[in-house]
């Protein structure tokens, strides 16, 4: 019981659908907008490399925590064992994205 959760999380982005496993999510440092923070990316100890894996290990290369605004997440799930990031693109996808605009504290109602 003392290990830390993993998350998985699936987002959307420039076009394309993203997968991500970090051990800290929350929503509360930024509104609008969920915090994921401590990466994990697999070992490599393989000699097979994921182009997909290594685009995902390039972009968040010296990210401790990212920011991800709240309408471009797809799905967060807790699992209990790590699998391949990766990134996949869009099309064909049964997946949409939220309608904008997102309610702000500022709006007035109409």
């Amino acid at each position: 019981m003392s290990e830390k959760p993993l998350y998985k999380v699936i987002f959307m982005s420039q076009g394309q659908v993203w997968e991500i496993y970090a051990k800290g999510i929350s929503h509360d440092a930024m509104f609008g907008f969920v915090e994921v923070e401590e990466l994990v990316f697999g070992e490599r100890s393989s000699v097979v490399v994921d182009p997909s894996e290594e685009k995902i290990k390039t972009e968040f290369e010296n990210v401790r925590r990212t920011y991800l605004p709240m309408h471009s997440i797809i799905r967060i799930d807790e699992v209990e064992k790590q699998g391949a990031s990766k990134v996949s693109k869009l099309e064909g996808s049964n997946v949409a994205q939220f309608p904008m605009p997102i309610y702000t504290p500022g709006d007035k109602p109409t």
